[in-house]
């Protein structure tokens, strides 16, 4: 009676924020060894050219509504190619385990007996944050980080993969709190004008990062006030908001903490 056939091993492997240098040794370790490459549209398009030659190379991105392939197909793929490669490689950008869909592959690979290994990358929010020259949880001004996808509601459209995210609750948003919201959308306003009806002041530091790391970086400062009149920055972006986001760290943190408030002039600028 012949042994059933050795199933391959499937790496969930974070592809990082979008610039090079910024992936890991394990990374690129895995990639050059690999017989199917399955990457993100967020991945660098350079990093797929590290497999070998006759390696199998599939896109499977999605942006906004267009999906190349759906989740449920992703992970079928996933299994179907571990039955027959020994090395197959799921690229995301940033970090698999931070709203990169990871949990939902895992389950797949899980009911289907297959060995996988994550390899962690640098999130966005990191990236962005050192990219603006920022401290996240500078102690002066901030005691936790909130990281979370902008929720628009029930009404949210069926094609968004994070319409069933479970929704903020902005209220509850502390001004000690550093609130990373990745894809803040095309209407900043909407942002805008719900940090100002849960109780964040006017002139609360904002930074908008696009395309964070890479050779299109754009960064802009501004306020939650000063949001409603921004103009969209190219996707991919992400928002922080808080005492940190601000190159004046000091006065903020020093009126933060003395109880009292003045307002700050906060400098808007495009940096690419």
């Amino acid at each position: 009676m012949s042994a059933p056939p050795k199933m391959g091993h499937v790496y969930l492997v974070g592809a990082g924020p979008g610039a090079l240098g910024l992936v890991t040794l394990r990374a690129r370790q895995l990639i050059e060894r690999a017989d199917v490459v399955v990457y993100d549209y967020l991945c660098h398009p350079d990093l797929p050219r590290w497999a070998p030659e006759g390696a199998e190379i599939i896109y499977a991105g999605k942006s906004g509504p267009a999906h190349t392939l759906t989740q449920d197909e992703i992970n079928a793929l996933l299994v179907s190619y571990a039955a027959s490669h020994e090395v197959v490689i799921r690229l995301k950008g940033g970090d698999p385990l931070v709203f990169g869909r990871a949990g939902e592959e895992i389950e797949a690979l899980r009911r289907a007996a297959i060995e996988f290994e994550i390899v962690p990358g640098v999130t966005a929010a990191l990236g962005a944050a050192a990219a603006a020259g920022i401290s996240l949880t500078d102690r002066r001004a901030a005691s936790q980080i909130v990281i979370t996808t902008y929720s628009r509601g029930s009404d949210a459209a069926v094609s968004d993969p994070f319409a069933a995210t479970p929704q903020l609750n902005w209220a509850a948003i502390s001004s000690s709190t550093t609130l990373v919201l990745y894809m803040p959308g095309a209407d900043y306003a909407e942002v805008s004008q719900r940090l100002l009806d849960a109780g964040q002041p006017k002139d609360l530091p904002c930074v908008i990062v696009s395309n964070a790391t890479g050779p299109l970086q754009q960064i802009r400062w501004s306020s939650v006030a000063g949001l409603s009149r921004e103009a969209k920055l190219p996707a991919p972006a992400l928002l922080i908001v808080g005492r940190v986001a601000t190159h004046e760290i000091r006065e903020i943190a020093a009126n933060h903490w003395s109880g009292t408030r003045r307002e700050h002039p906060i400098r808007n600028a495009t940096i690419i």
